[in-house]
């Protein structure tokens, strides 16, 4: 099997010691850094009232990043649906691609990316989510200039035929994503668990469509690279003991060392370890046979690499790293 497209992930997390101008600056470097190793795509992630992530507003961190940039594509990550009305998605991301053409994705999910008290603020309601599979036909039809609601057009975005993409961590997701014949991403790099089982749904549904004629199947890794194999590893403990505080609350950058050590009950260790189940670790040769196995397994198309290094400088690294390990083959 030739090995597949690579593509990242990149929440614009803020790192100890960074402001959110930091953040941002960061993630221009990412892109162009990708942009310039051959990767396929960037893709950012909505979250809400999280100290540590700065890509909120999506649809704006796109539109700057892709000014920064001239050919990499560029998406989301994806965007919650039920935070926003179809309509307003439409506009946005036809505003993106008419400013970019070409370069321009529409990753939707389900979850709020929140909590339930941010979600109350930003006037959205809990049942919300159950809307989603009609939210997604609606969103299509303003793209496609073939509107659901009668008398409204998106302008900008009609005909703008922005691909979409279903992502999720269920069968929901995947068995969503086969009926409409869209393609797929899964978000196995922090909730692993049904893997294997959505692919397979989503493969054996597939209904092929205009927009995704084959079934397209996209998985998240966690990476970390290094020219030493024992710094990767320290890095890799330094990241689990961040989700540990992460998940059991506390300063989300003063992180002590030996968190996931005993600080907190042994469930939470687990737990931080379970979210970085699918990962791929070490000096760069040996990622990139870790990437390809994964991709073999579980049937993947492309993936998407979520760098899990614990500082902005080692994320940077291996980004830069894994391209130059994939060479002379494209990532």
């Amino acid at each position: 099997m030739p090995p597949v497209d690579l593509s990242i992930l990149d929440l614009a997390p803020i790192h100890r010691g960074e402001s959110v101008g930091d953040a941002l600056a960061g993630s221009v470097r990412l892109a162009r850094l990708a942009e310039a190793a051959g990767y396929r795509r960037v893709w950012y992630a909505e979250h809400h009232n999280m100290p540590v992530i700065a890509s909120a507003a999506t649809s704006v961190l796109i539109a700057h990043v892709a000014a920064h940039t001239t050919s990499i594509r560029l998406g989301s990550g994806g965007v919650m649906l039920p935070n926003h009305s179809p309509l307003t998605i439409a506009e946005q991301f036809g505003t993106l691609a008419a400013l970019h053409p070409g370069r321009i994705e529409l990753g939707v999910g389900r979850a709020p990316g929140t909590d339930p008290r941010t979600l109350a603020a930003m006037r959205r309601s809990p049942g919300a989510a159950e809307r989603f599979p009609d939210d997604v036909r609606e969103l299509q039809g303003y793209l496609r200039d073939r509107s659901t609601v009668p008398g409204v057009r998106a302008v900008p975005g009609a005909g703008s035929d922005v691909p979409v993409w279903i992502l999720g961590s269920s069968l929901f997701g995947a068995q969503l994503a086969a009926h409409l014949g869209l393609p797929y991403a899964f978000a196995s790099h922090f909730a692993p668990a049904a893997l294997r089982e959505a692919v397979a749904a989503y493969r054996a549904r597939f209904e092929p469509s205009e927009a995704c004629p084959t079934p397209r199947v996209m998985l998240a890794v966690n990476v970390i690279a290094s020219e030493d194999a024992d710094e990767a590893d320290r890095l890799l403990r330094r990241t689990a003991e961040q989700r540990v505080k992460l998940l059991f609350g506390g300063g989300p950058r003063a992180v002590p060392a030996g968190v996931a050590g005993g600080v907190v009950p042994p469930r939470g260790a687990a737990a931080a370890w379970d979210m970085l189940r699918c990962r791929a670790v070490g000096r760069p040769e040996q990622v990139v046979r870790t990437l390809d196995a994964f991709a073999e397994e579980h049937g993947a198309d492309e993936l998407m690499l979520a760098s899990c290094a614990p500082d902005r400088m080692a994320a940077l690294r291996t980004i830069e790293l894994v391209a130059a390990a994939r060479e002379p083959t494209s990532v």
